[in-house]
């Protein structure tokens, strides 16, 4: 799948012109009340419709750019093979194979291959990174009360 694999951060330059755009594009979003609101390309003086919710979208690519933070676009009904689930996640293939035998992901077999939707492996890893935090909050307690921890 060609848009997980693209995922890099934005280049200085990138991250440049994102951060010139996005007040911008801000500010003209809380004005537009149309669904197909036209934009114009100045190098070609093309005009584009373009939905709203688009709009929105490019706002938002805009402000991860602007603050140099990688981001892709992935339609919501994709699957993914369990090497790409593994490595969104940043575990082996053997585990995360564990794991959706263990029920602890939902997959669906097609062949002798499974296949995981993509708002599974990310609703996964989210869930994984809020126990990881509330781990170390545990053992921060943990240490306090021991007496193990200078405030």
């Amino acid at each position: 799948m060609k848009i997980l694999e693209q995922i890099r951060r934005p280049s200085k330059l990138e991250q440049k012109v994102a951060i010139e755009s996005y007040p911008t594009l801000f500010s003209v979003l809380s004005r537009i009340n149309v669904e197909g609101a036209e934009i114009e390309i100045e190098e070609t003086n093309e005009r584009i419709k373009i939905p709203f919710r688009a709009l929105e979208l490019l706002g938002e690519i805009l402000k991860a750019m602007s603050e140099g933070i990688p981001f892709s676009v992935v339609p919501l009904a994709t699957e993914v093979t369990t090497q790409k689930a593994a490595e969104i996640i940043g575990c082996s293939r053997p585990y995360l194979v564990k794991l959706l035998e263990d029920g602890k992901i939902d997959f669906v077999k097609v062949g002798k291959h499974r296949r995981i939707r993509y708002e599974d492996v990310v609703a996964y890893k989210q869930k994984i990174k809020k126990d990881q935090k509330k781990n170390i909050i545990d053992i921060m307690s943990f240490d306090e009360e021991l007496g193990l921890y200078d405030s």
